[in-house]
């Protein structure tokens, strides 16, 4: 069955919307319940954050290829997965999906729908730590077996929750989606344009990397410490 241009928009949309409603609505509820324990609270919006990516990216990977991430998006048409004619598209699908995405959060937690985050992240270590971040998830997606793509993905990510300075949004989307939520994953809007800049960077080093290995296999023989050939 043909998966049509508006099915798989709809499904950017929707899965970049759900998926900034856990990362937000997840920050909200551990900052409540964390009795300002900070990590506590990075904890418990951590393991959210990687159990809804995991469902999302297995729910809809199959009718738009579960991107929710501008930068994937580029990666993608670069690397001739995604239609150019598609990409303008699937980038205003999730941009759009990452504001709803936050404002559903406020909604079900009785707050203010429409607010900016005053909390501001900025620096050469945040930057670094965002172009980190999203190297490392583009070279995931571009390393990992089809079959352990939504499970590896959400590993990383849980992972540089805690090993980057910046928590990895490693998402143009997310950032602008955190931009309208004054809470505990949001990001001050004048903070946001940097982190965007390394997300790209980190994302074009990725592909150069990816096209190293190009050759390499993707899988080894069980019990072995060599990948088999291809």
């Amino acid at each position: 069955m043909t998966v049509t241009a508006r099915q798989k928009l709809l499904a950017e949309a929707l899965g970049t919307a759900l998926l900034l409603a856990v990362v937000i609505g997840s920050g909200i509820m551990a900052e409540r319940l964390s009795g300002g324990n900070v990590a506590i609270a990075l904890l418990a919006n951590t393991l959210a954050t990687v159990g809804g990516l995991y469902v999302l990216i297995e729910v809809f990977a199959p009718i738009s290829g579960a991107h929710f991430n501008p930068a994937v998006s580029l990666v993608m048409t670069f690397r001739g997965a995604l239609s150019v004619n598609l990409l303008a598209s699937y980038i205003v699908a999730q941009l759009l999906g990452a504001m709803l995405g936050a404002w559903l959060a406020h909604a079900m937690f009785d707050m203010t729908i429409l607010q900016f985050s005053t909390k501001v992240r900025s620096g050469t270590g945040q930057w670094l730590a965002e172009g980190v971040a999203t190297f490392g998830l583009v070279l995931v997606i571009l390393r990992a077996p089809a079959a352990r793509v939504a499970a590896m993905v959400a590993c990383y990510i849980g992972a540089a929750y805690w090993f980057t300075a910046s928590t990895s949004f490693a998402n143009p989307a997310a950032a602008l989606g955190r931009m309208f939520s004054d809470s505990f994953a949001g990001i001050a809007p004048s903070s946001v344009l940097g982190f965007v800049v390394a997300e790209i960077a980190g994302a074009a080093a990725a592909v150069l990397v990816g096209r190293a290995f190009r050759a390499a296999p993707l899988e080894a023989t069980p019990g072995a410490t060599h990948p088999r050939p291809s």
